[in-house]
Formats: C-alpha cells, structure tokens, sequence
C-alpha cells in the first residue's frame, strides 16, 4: 500500500468530520444570511482554492474584486465564517487525535504508540535496562510545565466552553454501539452547538485583568490537570510492573506543573504584592475544592464495617483522638463505620482550612491521615488489588499540596537595581550604586549579604517604588508561612547581565528574612534566585557569570541550603529577536553544554527553565520534539519549560490531548535520562565536526539577520507598516503592554507582539529568515559539508529539531499572500525591496532545506502535519485579504468606524485560529 493510500485511510475519519461539520456551517450561513452569503463565501473559497493550485492574474483580480466589493453587515459575516470553520477544522484534528490513540490502544499488544509511556518502558526492557538504572533514573527524573499568561491566546473562554462540547459530541458520534435514534440526537446537539458557536461574540470587549487569566489559568487544572497528572505517574507504574514484574517501584512525582500567572511583575504593573496574595488564595481554594469532592466520593464508597474486616489499630486510636476536636453534628454516627468517621475528621479539618485552629497547618499533616488509611486498608484488602481511588488523592496531594502550583515571581534586573541604589543611598553605604562598576558593586553586595544586620529603614522612607518592591519579597516571605514553602519556590531575574543583578536579589530576599545570615554563621534560604538569559550577548556571558557566583563562598551557602541546586532559565523569544531564530538557538545549546560542565566541577546541579512560546519563532512546538532538541546530558537534570497562553488550549482543554501531551513528554524524557545514565558520556554522543558546522552557520546566520533588522534603516518603519501591529494592541487578549516602555524603540517591543505581527502578514521571519543564509554557505563550500548536513539531520536531535522547525516555519508563510502586505507601506519603493529580500531568503532556506533533507516538498516526512496546513491555507487566505483592505480603511479613515475596527480584529482572531502556533 503506497504512504498517500494510508494517509488517505487514516484521515478519512478527519475528512469525514470536517465535512459534518463544514456543512452545518454552511446551514447556518443559510439561515443567517440566505443563499448570498453562502455563494460569496464559497466563491471567494474557490478562487483561492484556484490561486493556490495555479496563480493567474486574471483568478487574483477576480479574487480582489470580490474582496473590495464586501460591505458591511456582509464583510464581517463572511469574515466570520472563514474564521469560525478554523475553530472547527481545530476541533476535528483534536478529536482525530483521541480517535488515533484509541486505534492504537485497541489495536492489541503487538502495535504501541510511539512516544507512550508503554513504548518507552518497552524500548528499556528490550535494551535490558535494569530495574536499578531505570529506579534511580525516575528518582532524579524532574519535569515542570509552567503556565503563563502571555496569551496570544485570542480564544475566549465561552468560545473554548462551547468547542469543548463540540469535542466531546464528535468524540460520543465515534462510538459504533450508538442507535440509530441516539445518533441522531447527538448530530442534533452537534449542530445546535455549532449554531451557538456562530451566535457568541467572540471577541472580547474589554482587556482582561490579571485575575481573570488567573482564573483562565485554574480552569486547566479544574479540567483536566488535576486528574491527568495523578493518571500518567499510575500508568507508568503500571507499565512498569508489567515489564518487570518482580521489581517494587517507586514512581516518584517528577511530574508537576507551576505559573507565573500572578507572579510575573516583568514590564506588567497590574501584578502587584496584593494580586499575588489573591492568586495564591484562589489556587488553595481550588485544591481544597478538589480535594472535598474526591474525599465526599470515597466517604460513600468506604462503608467497611469493623464486624466484617480487622482495621489497625493506629486509625481506631487517630479517630477516637480527633474526634473530640470536630463537633458533635460534624461525626459520623456509624460507630462501626471506622473509615467514614475519619474521612467526617478530614473533611472537617479540610474545611476549617484558613478560618480556624482547627483546620490542618500542611498538606503534610492530610497526607499522614490518607497514609493510617491507606496503612489500614491493606490489612484486609487483596493485596493486588490496591484501592486505585486512595492512592490517587495521595498522589494528588502530594502534586498539588495546599499550594496547587508553585508560583514563580519575575522582575526585571533594572528594577531591583533601582531599589537597591535607593537603599544603599538612604544608609550612606554609597552615593550612586548603579554607577559603578561591577567589581565593585559586587563587593558592596558581598559585604551585605556577609553582615548579619538588615541594612533598610522604616518602609516609609523609600520611593512608592522601592516600597513596592520591598513588599514583594515580603509577601514571598508570608506566603511561606499561609501556603507552605512550596507555594512560591523560585524568584527569576530578567535581562540577567551580571553577577551583581542576583546578588541583588538575595540582598532583598535578606531584608525580607527569606535569606538569612545568623550570628553564628548559619545560613537559612527558602528561594532558589534563578538568572533569566534571554539575548544573544547574555547567553554567551552566562558560563561566565555563574561560574563567579559558584567561587563565592555567600552564594555557595545560599546554593548549599538549596539543595545545591541552580535554576537557570533560557529565553527563546528575545534571543530570536535579537540575533535570529537559529543563531539563538544554537547560542541556546551551546550555553546549556558550557553551564552543565562547568556545574559538574563544582558539584552543583543544574535546573534548566526554558522559556519557550508557542509560537515556531519563540522556541514552540510539540513538548516531546522541545526535550528532544536539548543537549542529550542535560536530560538528567531538572527541566522546566513554560507553557504559554496560547497554546494551554490546544493541550489541555481535553482530557486525552491533556494526556497524550504530558506522556509524549514523559516518556522522551525517561527514554533519554535512562540511556545517558546506563551509556555515561557515549549516552550524548554528538561529532565535534558537527558543532563546528554550526558555529560557522550560525555565525553567517547572524550577520545576515542583523544587516537587516538593525542594518537596514528603513526596517522598523516597514515593521510597523507591513504588518498589523497598530491594530494588534486593540484586541484585548492579555493584562500586560505590549511594550516595556512607552517607547518606539526595538528593544522595548515585546517579543510576543513581534512574532504575533508576523505571523499575520505570513511572513513569519522570526521563526526562519537568516537560517537559509548560514546553512547555504556553509553547503556550498563542498559536497562534503552538504552531506555532513544530511548525516547531521539523520543523527543528531538538536538538528533534525531545527530543521524540522524551519520547515514548518516555511510552510506556513505564504510570499504570495505576504505581498499584499506591501501596499500598506507608503513607501512603496521601500516596501518592495525589503520584501523582496525577504522573498530571496525564503527560497533559499526552502531550497537548501530540501536538500538537506532528500525531499521533494517541505514536510514530506510530517504528512499529517503537511496536510493539516494544506486543508488550511485556502481558508486563511481570505482573511489576509479581508484584513489588509480593512488596515488600509482604517488608516486612512480620519475617524475610525466601531464596525471597521472590529472587523479587523476578528480577521487577527480568524488567522490566529487557522495558523495555531501564533505569537
């Protein structure tokens, strides 16, 4: 069977559902706006259906003709119709995605899931891993997702409730028992959903608050994290014991997620002291929540009586103890029903929780009570059949304690500068601080953090400024004592430059008591100070940087009650910004090789943080391809990657794509630990040829890159121009500006409206331009270096994960609908030639890819991916269209019309949909 008759067979149930689901969108358009409205969508579908298979001006001004003609209230229909079917094309691949998970589970023994946690516990047992790697790998294995709130995320959450539905009403239609009559009520409800998915606004009228994407944030967790979490570690228990049943295992929880909603302060002042004590309220609410209902359903199911099973002795003493603490109306009456009346103590103590003495003070103390169960129940229940329910909420306990998810707090590196200078000022330690050089700030710093004695006044002789950032460590500090440790664990440092920009931190985090220095010389610290690396310049400083701090022997006992820990995080976006996709990324290697050995000789272990988008241009892509591309020996240590606003949807608003996410990532990262502790250094074998290669790729990269974001002085006005980045700040899609200044200047644009922007115009150069340069050059030189390239792409993850990236980077840029984006430059002539640079190095990275990869089309050896986009592309294309037209009116309107704007907006939420992976 040739591969396109099995693509055809596996994606016909895809095809299949799209067209369900495009027909009732047709319907609809019916209904709201007669035959007019369908026949105009589907003319101007067809003409860019035609457009892409073969370009004829005479097909382009009949496409343009048609777009110009639109008026309101059509134009905003037709908009929303091309938009809507995205939402629901999104939908169809998520179920296909469940559906193709359930094929291979039912399919028998003999086929498994690539990237399951049964094929990586298989590929051990094959390797003959034995149970002693596999147990002290899973005993240092540490993974932590971290959810943010840089949503270019344009989905509301009413839209997300009502898509949900539509997934869960296409996964119920796949069930072959269904009659007749249920199936048609189900098609019914499928289409009433739909119905209402045309009939909400989908866009919001108002910017979110901090709180409400913390609330956006809770809803992951309420959904589906709170039970998928607990789920993978049980199946991969279960995996384990059936490979090597002889063995006990231990699966620890290295599996956990945090966020930094709430806690970000960097560039977003709406993130107060006071906003992350409310965040942190509303996630001990939530788990105390979720922790009521599950102990309410095992109070029903625990009815054993003590006339029919032998209990231990330690719960008869526990509850007749407790008992006399809850009132009377609170016990459980049943004498006899020993677990029910513990479960009525917990309950109650669970309840009291922030309101009395009575309440517990940890998640420690609940846990103890579960554990006399658990210890209990195991006298009289078979010992092969553990009690799955209890051991579950233990698990869930132990993940989520009072805390729910650790929140990380960041602030900008000038800020703590800023408050420090002040500080130091007010005692008379020095005039100037920021004005020194760093030697000698280093040795002020030093001297502060080795005394004992506080160097800060009363709160009210600072600045509101310096108030306000002593008030932040000093939340950290009663957050510790209200929510247990756990609750804030990490305090990362942007633009981290130098030695003295952590120094900083700990100095404050001392005047606050979270660091502290006795008179003995004890030392006591209850936060890991994380440096933020995010350019170029940084990450090639940042060996350098932490190597001082790790000769300091202040830093060395902060680092020593840590648990010689360091945390460490890599930002992919401005990195990328400043120097080019590939360029950052090799810079990003490259520092994480340089920084893991030099930690070895200091004994110290690494966390890596790797602060990636969702985006191509900002590090994004699948979890388990990410791990995958990191230098193979930094699997062993913690890893912790972010997971952005936008892509929290599409991962985990579904119980299975929550799951399938979270054990693709699960089991790369066992696979890989497990081979480089059994294979030592041979485990990360990598040719020293190749980084050679890259170095000199990258370096040709970055000049190209540069000469023409900072070399071309006509390049942030065609930015500005060319792209609908104006508009961008009038869709209301998160708390934070979309600058850290008020300012024009390049270095203060966010990195998220940078890619966002290019991705609406399908240009997309964040995600690939300069890479076609580095990697033709170095080609070019030889046939040997053209086929190094191949034997690299084959062999080496980091690699084949960058090309892989580009690839799909090309494949979502459009040159063609890009160059409808230049009429909105006014300098026409300018507009042309940077575009048309553009286009030059697009063809060439498409051309050198190609033959690096052996293959005829860019994706050939992704078709599903290939074809997801392919399906998508006439859909998209409208919407460019649309928007350009609407940019232009807009800009040249004197006053802007509601109508104009709104349309507008929603052709940015139309492509977002249709792109995915956007900002």
């Amino acid at each position: 069977m040739s591969t396109q008759t099995q693509i055809d067979d596996s994606t016909s149930p895809l095809r299949r559902d799209v067209n369900k689901l495009g027909h009732m969108l047709g319907d609809l358009l019916v209904h709201h706006g007669g035959n007019e409205l369908l026949d105009k969508v589907e003319k101007i579908r067809t003409l860019t259906k035609a457009l892409r298979s073969n370009f004829d001006q005479d097909t382009y001004q009949s496409l343009k003709s048609e777009i110009e003609s639109l008026e309101p209230p059509m134009r905003q229909q037709v908009i929303r119709a091309f938009s809507i079917y995205f939402h629901l094309v999104n939908i169809a691949e998520q179920n296909h995605r469940i559906r193709r998970r359930r094929d291979y589970q039912l399919s028998g023994d003999d086929t498994v899931q690539p990237f399951s946690l049964q094929s990586a516990v298989q590929a051990l047992k094959r390797n003959d891993t034995s149970e002693d790697v596999i147990q002290n790998v899973l005993d240092q294995l540490s993974l932590e997702l971290i959810i943010t709130a840089h949503p270019t995320e344009a989905t509301k959450r009413s839209v997300l409730e009502i898509q949900k539905r539509i997934a869960n009403l296409l996964k119920q239609l796949d069930n072959p028992m269904l009659t007749k009559s249920e199936r048609e009520k189900m098609e019914e409800s499928l289409f009433n959903e739909v119905t209402v998915l045309w009939q909400t606004d989908e866009l919001r009228h108002r910017k979110p608050t901090v709180m409400d994407e913390v609330r956006n944030g809770l809803y992951y967790f309420d959904e589906t994290l709170f039970d998928v979490l607990p789920d993978v570690h049980q199946e991969l228990e279960d995996c384990l014991e059936e490979q090597y049943p002889d063995a006990e295992w231990d699966v620890p929880n290295f599996l956990r997620f945090g966020s930094w909603i709430g806690g970000d302060r960097d560039g977003n002042p709406n993130v107060t002291p006071e906003i992350t004590w409310e965040t942190l309220q509303k996630q001990r609410s939530l788990a105390l929540t979720k922790y009521d209902e599950v102990l309410v359903e095992l109070m029903k199911r625990f009815s054993h009586s003590t006339t029919r099973v032998n209990v231990s002795q330690e719960l008869i003493t526990s509850v007749k103890t407790e008992e006399e603490l809850i009132p009377n109306d609170k016990r459980w009456r049943a004498e006899q029903e020993i677990y029910r009346r513990k479960f009525a103590i917990i309950l109650e103590r669970l309840r009291n929780i922030g309101h009395s003495s009575l309440g517990y003070n940890s998640a420690e103390e609940l846990l103890e009570d579960l554990y006399v169960i658990q210890r209990s129940v195991k006298k009289h229940q078979p010992t092969e059949r553990e009690l799955k329910m209890l051991h579950k909420l233990i698990r869930q306990v132990q993940l989520f304690g009072f805390h729910l998810a650790t929140l990380d707090i960041r602030n900008h590196s000038g800020e703590h500068e800023s408050a420090i200078t002040e500080i130091l000022h007010k005692v008379k330690i020095t005039e100037d601080y920021s004005a020194l050089p760093e030697q000698e700030k280093v040795s002020i710093l030093k001297n502060a953090l080795e005394d004992p004695r506080p160097i800060t006044l009363l709160y009210d002789d600072y600045s509101e400024e310096t108030q306000e950032m002593l008030k932040v460590f000093q939340t950290i500090r009663d957050a510790h004592q209200e929510f247990g440790q756990r609750s804030i664990e990490v305090y990362l440092i942007s633009m981290t430059e130098s030695v003295s920009d952590i120094l900083e931190v700990l100095l404050l985090a001392k005047e606050a008591g979270i660091y502290r220095l006795h008179p003995d010389g004890t030392v006591e610290s209850s936060i890991n100070v994380a440096p933020l690396l995010e350019t170029v310049d940084d990450l090639v400083a940042g060996p350098e940087i932490l190597k001082t701090l790790f000769d300091m022997d202040v830093y060395r006992n902060h680092l020593q009650q840590r648990g010689n820990l360091q945390e460490i995080m890599l930002g992919y976006s401005d990195g990328s910004k400043d120097g080019g996709t590939l360029t950052a990324n090799w810079k990003l290697y490259k520092a994480q090789q340089e920084i893991h050995e030099m930690a070895k000789e200091y004994n110290v272990k690494l966390k890596f943080f790797h602060g990636r988008g969702g985006s191509l241009g900002r590090g994004g892509g699948p979890l388990n391809r990410s791990l995958l591309s990191q230098p193979a020996e930094t699997l062993g240590d913690g890893v912790k990657i972010t997971e952005q606003g936008e892509v929290l949807s599409s991962r985990y608003m579904l119980k299975d794509i929550a799951y399938r996410s979270l054990e693709q990532a699960a089991s790369t990262l066992l696979e890989g630990a497990a081979h480089i502790s059994e294979e030592s250094e041979q485990g990360h074998h990598r040719e020293k040829e190749w980084e050679n290669a890259m170095e000199a790729i990258s370096e040709e990269s970055l000049k190209k890159y540069q000469s023409l974001v900072f070399g071309d002085s006509d390049f942030l006005t065609y930015f500005n121009e060319a792209t609908p980045l104006q508009e961008l700040s009038e869709l209301n899609i998160g708390s934070r500006p979309m600058k850290r200044k008020d300012s024009n200047k390049f270095e203060n644009l966010r990195a998220i409206p940078w890619v966002f922007a290019w991705t609406q115009n399908r240009q997309l150069i964040p995600a690939w331009y300069a890479a076609g340069t580095g990697l033709q050059s170095f080609a070019s030189e030889s046939e040997e270096n053209l086929k190094l390239l191949q034997q690299m792409y084959i062999n080496w993850p980091f690699f084949r994960s960058t090309i892989d990236n580009l690839q799909m980077a090309l494949t979502k840029a459009d040159m063609q609908t890009a160059q409808e984006y230049i009429t909105l430059v006014q300098d026409q002539e300018m507009g042309e030639r940077i575009f048309q640079n553009i286009v030059e190095e697009y063809n060439k990275t498409k051309d050198v890819l190609l033959q690096i990869t052996g293959d005829d089309e860019l994706l050939d050896q992704q078709q599903t991916i290939q074809e997801s986009v392919r399906r998508r592309n006439p859909y998209v294309d409208p919407l460019n269209f649309l928007q350009v037209e609407l940019i232009k009116e807009l800009r040249t309107e004197k006053i802007t019309g509601d109508e104009l704007l709104t349309e507008a907006l929603l052709t940015i939420s139309g492509i977002a949909a249709g792109l995915r992976n956007t900002g």
